[in-house]
């Protein structure tokens, strides 16, 4: 079965229709999973490249990861309300940046693991807190 060559551009843009949906529709909680769940696939694309030698790639999709980091998670904390728990987010979500940026630099599959980790440990405790989830479910 052959493709035209606008069926993947139509593919693309029905993707990104539903995306955009998808976040219009969602709560403040359910956007900040989305930003988790973003940076977390551009880590684990970012380490395929870098597994299959495509450096340009891989520093696309680490750059992809940091914008949501730092202009998606880091933006989104709320410095007068949450205060100090804020102020310590704001401080691993910079250091998790630092860690991407040196993933990039010399190809660092270590560092890039310690950043999908602490983002995976921080997306888990937030998907736990969901306002949406039945406290009586298991």
């Amino acid at each position: 079965m052959t493709s035209s060559p606008g069926h993947g551009r139509g593919a693309y843009a029905y993707a990104r229709i539903g995306i955009e949906t998808s976040a219009m529709s969602a709560s403040p909680h359910q956007l900040i999973v989305m930003l988790f769940d973003g940076a977390l696939m551009s880590i684990r694309t970012a380490r395929l490249h870098l597994e299959e030698g495509h450096t340009t790639a891989k520093g696309e999709a680490i750059a992809k990861a940091l914008d949501i980091v730092n202009s998606g998670l880091r933006a989104a904390l709320d410095h007068e309300r949450g205060a100090d728990i804020a102020h310590q987010l704001d401080s691993l979500y910079e250091y998790i940046a630092r860690r991407l940026i040196v993933a990039n630099l010399n190809n660092d599959t270590v560092a890039l693991d310690e950043a999908e980790h602490l983002l995976e440990t921080i997306a888990s405790a937030w998907r736990e807190i969901s306002p949406d989830r039945d406290p009586h479910a298991s």
